[in-house]
């Protein structure tokens, strides 16, 4: 996986706003950004497992922090 927006595409944004408890607006700043919110690497928030989860397990939890984390290192 090289970006978020596969995964978030994949299961849909609304969707994942839905899921997310965010609003569809908020998924298309993360889409924009490249990476989750700062909030998933404090403990705060568990999209990156939400995420997951309404994929059924397509897409890990563990590589959207990974590529998150590389995008929010690197910008």
């Amino acid at each position: 996986m090289l970006s978020i927006e596969e995964p978030i595409k994949g299961v849909g944004i609304s969707e994942v706003a839905k899921a997310c408890g965010v609003s569809e607006r908020a998924v298309y700043k993360w889409l924009k950004n490249g990476f989750l919110p700062k909030t998933e690497f404090f403990g705060k928030t568990e999209y990156a497992k939400t995420i997951e989860g309404i994929s059924r397990g397509k897409y890990l939890a563990e590589d959207l922090l990974d590529v998150s984390r590389k995008k929010l290192l690197s910008a």
